[in-house]
């Protein structure tokens, strides 16, 4: 299957080298959009993964490619611990674990929004690429739960992630999170046999 994202292809595997320092700046450059935003300055971010300036502009051409990266990786993150948590056991607690992650991704996309919305041609793309690649993941585990019979009641995958998005506020992430955590607990209890 295709590569959806939207990103740039990659043409070849990167060297070990490489590869380190790609890794190195997508997570410094994470808690600096999510603090400034557009207003990000890609300097401090190569000295933040210890790299020089020249180093990040090989790798993201652009700030625009930096945040689609940076925004990719996550969503990767997401389908990455869905395809780990397919063989639980329990899928019921599958589909729980897997949606902490889900809570730590809004957190992560609430604090990099200013910095989406700054890409050029807009975010829309961006979005409902990785819409399709969330829904993908979570009804994955939706439907091994419910092929378990865990479930109670059929779920559509995205309306319970949009009752988990729909309870972030203004509360600082690691308050709106842990609350976030506790919520989940209550609907995987309502959704149980």
């Amino acid at each position: 299957m295709p590569d959806s994202r939207i990103s740039l292809p990659k043409n070849r595997k990167l060297r070990a080298d490489a590869e380190r320092n790609r890794v190195l700046l997508l997570e410094a450059a994470k808690p600096v959009l999510a603090a400034k935003g557009g207003r990000a300055s890609l300097e401090e971010i190569a000295r933040s993964a210890a790299v020089g300036i020249g180093t990040l502009y090989r790798h993201f051409p652009n700030r625009d490619h930096l945040i689609i990266a940076v925004y990719e990786a996550e969503i990767d993150r997401l389908v990455e611990a869905a395809d780990a948590l397919a063989d639980h056991p329990d899928p019921i607690e599958a589909l729980r674990q897997w949606i902490f992650v889900f809570i730590d991704f809004i957190a992560t996309k609430f604090g990099m929004s200013e910095a989406i919305g700054s890409l050029v041609g807009g975010h829309s793309e961006l979005y409902s690429v990785s819409t399709e690649r969330i829904r993908a993941a979570i009804g994955k585990l939706v439907a091994a739960a419910e092929q378990a019979g865990q479930l109670k009641m059929a779920i559509e995958p995205l309306d319970l992630l949009r009752a988990v998005a729909g309870l972030r506020d203004g509360s600082e992430d690691a308050e709106w999170q842990e609350g976030a955590r506790r919520i989940t607990d209550v609907l995987i209890a309502g959704m149980r046999i």
